[in-house]
């Protein structure tokens, strides 16, 4: 996510030190890696769905200030200790093409952690409220709609509610979307992460497998929706389905277009998505 955050805002920080990294994406797609920090800080708490910055300091490609960028944390807080909290975020090697020139530049942050090593000190902000929470009640169902690394939250939501609340009785119901079925960031070769966590007598992950590497996250998860819309839909007419939206805004608006074509009409899924939001049942996490 982009960082609108002033300078003033980052006297707040907070040490944390690598304690591994591993690529959990396959050697022929984009470069995805699990980070795990150590934190030391007595002070330090965090609750599920919060984010934390990153300062990675100067000089870099544009200029010699520090460089913020937001992370959310993607793990839930059963590994604090009395001595060491540790939180893993989830960071995609990004490169970056210059219009005029044509010329690619790394991603600051990305590559920055995605080369960190294990030892390394790594200096963080936050963490900072979220827009998403953990409905109390556990008969509440959640339905999650993410893409790309967006959906680190909801790994830490799925991690909380099976191992801190001992299940779940309320349908749990991931839509992902991203490049490939083959980098599913949290379904992946190498760990089957999501696996450890869930019950699959409530959970379920949906993804439209695409072989195009050409496609771009925003349309697989589109032919997602598509795809088990039916599924989704049905949660929305349940009062005890809470939403939980992270992505771009154009995912926003395509979601917004498919439920119109299954409510009827513009008109009638405004309504109905209103009503969600007014019972505070509806949160949303977007970016450009």
């Amino acid at each position: 996510m982009n960082n609108p955050t002033p300078d003033s805002a980052w006297s707040n920080t907070c040490p944390a030190v690598v304690i591994d990294s591993r690529r959990i994406s396959p050697d022929d797609t984009d470069e995805v890696t699990a980070i795990r920090l150590g934190i030391s800080d007595p002070a330090f708490r965090f609750q599920e769905g919060q984010t934390i910055g990153v300062l990675v300091p100067g000089s870099h490609a544009f200029g010699t200030k520090p460089h913020h960028r937001y992370y959310s944390i993607a793990n839930a807080r059963d590994r604090q200790t009395d001595d060491e909290i540790e939180i893993q975020i989830i960071v995609r090697r990004c490169f970056y093409i210059d219009e005029v020139s044509g010329e690619q530049f790394p991603g600051i942050a990305s590559n920055y952690l995605c080369d960190a090593k294990a030892g390394d000190q790594i200096t963080l902000t936050g963490p900072y409220k979220s827009v998403f929470n953990i409905p109390k009640k556990r008969d509440s169902n959640l339905l999650m709609i993410g893409t790309g690394t967006g959906i680190a939250p909801f790994r830490a939501f799925i991690q909380r509610i099976y191992s801190n609340h001992h299940g779940w009785d309320g349908k749990v119901r991931l839509f992902f979307g991203d490049k490939s079925g083959l980098d599913l960031l949290y379904m992946n070769d190498v760990d089957n992460d999501l696996a450890n966590y869930y019950m699959e007598e409530t959970f379920e992950a949906y993804q439209s497998i695409s072989n195009k590497y050409v496609i771009d996250a925003d349309k697989a998860l589109e032919l997602t929706l598509n795809e088990y819309a039916a599924e989704a839909w049905s949660m929305l007419q349940d009062p005890k389905t809470y939403v939980f939206l992270a992505g771009t805004r154009k995912a926003n608006d395509m979601l917004d277009n498919i439920l119109s074509q299954h409510a009827g009409s513009a008109e009638a899924w405004d309504t109905l998505k209103q009503k969600i939001e007014d019972e505070n049942r509806w949160s949303e996490l977007l970016y450009l």
